[in-house]
């Protein structure tokens, strides 16, 4: 209730730009240019912390893109997240890579896994902004002909410090084993193309722990050139079974499933909608 009363409140009394504070739209022309003409690229943080995925970047955390991703954030101004939404669904694309097309649909939809904040970060702000802006990710995606949908399967598994003023060991540190996969999730993501999503990486480490979660999930490891997982199961995916059910064959409940891939592993990609500007390729 608390987030459709602010976007009401967003869009009937609209005050000043959430990226260069001029009134009276919450977002001007220019600063919506600046996500829309944005070419998303590779980014890497230096150093970069061990597993962390290939991440593609929307546009460079600097000025009004960083005051639009805070005012979303932290001042609730809801009525941003559809542009920074679309943004991040550009950024998903590009990580996508060349095969990102018809072809490359056949193994499977396109899964957006958000980074989660901590509890009391999503209490004091009252929503979950990589959640809101994951979701129209997807939309996007799906408008385009991508399969794509929005599975917010990992949580925290132990409190965290706020990461603002530590440096990248610390950070690493702050988070090495936090994060987890809820009960079930794994079934969720079995068979998808796994793009990790969030707003912005500075060092890299909550994309990196978030990684190190969902291989943990699948009982693999990072490790560089790591093969794709192959131990899916058919328990929760009948459902998704296609053609006549004489050829389906019978289904062992828990037994490993040949011929199919659990894209958990190597191929995870991650996405977000700034970078530093130093980090992009």
């Amino acid at each position: 209730m608390r987030g459709w009363m602010r976007d009401l409140t967003d869009l009937a009394l609209p005050t000043e730009c959430g990226g260069c504070g001029s009134p009276p739209a919450v977002l001007c022309a220019r600063c919506r240019a600046l996500l829309e003409r944005a070419e998303p690229r590779r980014v890497r943080p230096v150093p970069e912390p061990p597993g962390l995925p290939a991440v593609y970047a929307a546009a460079p955390y600097a000025r009004e893109v960083r005051a639009l991703l805070l005012a979303h954030k932290e001042r609730g101004a809801l009525a941003l997240t559809g542009a920074l939404g679309a943004a991040l669904s550009g950024a998903v694309w590009a990580g996508l890579g060349p095969g990102r097309g018809e072809a490359e649909s056949r193994a499977g939809p396109v899964i957006l896994v958000p980074v989660p904040s901590a509890r009391w970060a999503v209490r004091r702000r009252g929503h979950d902004p990589v959640r809101r802006m994951a979701v129209v990710a997807a939309g996007r995606l799906r408008r385009a002909g991508v399969p794509a949908r929005v599975a917010g399967v990992l949580r925290q598994r132990r409190p965290v410090v706020d990461q603002a003023g530590l440096d990248a060991r610390r950070r690493r540190e702050n988070l090495a084993g936090a994060l987890e996969v809820r009960a079930g999730g794994a079934q969720l993501l079995a068979g998808g193309r796994i793009v990790l999503v969030d707003d912005l990486i500075t060092t890299g480490a909550s994309l990196a722990e978030a990684a190190r979660a969902l291989r943990a999930a699948a009982g693999t490891r990072w490790e560089p050139d790591m093969p794709v997982y192959r131990g899916a199961t058919r328990e929760g995916r009948e459902e998704r079974q296609t053609g006549p059910r004489a050829q389906r064959g019978k289904s062992v409940h828990g037994a490993p499933e040949k011929g199919r891939v659990n894209i958990i592993g190597s191929a995870v990609r991650a996405a977000v909608i700034a970078a530093p500007r130093d980090s992009f390729e």
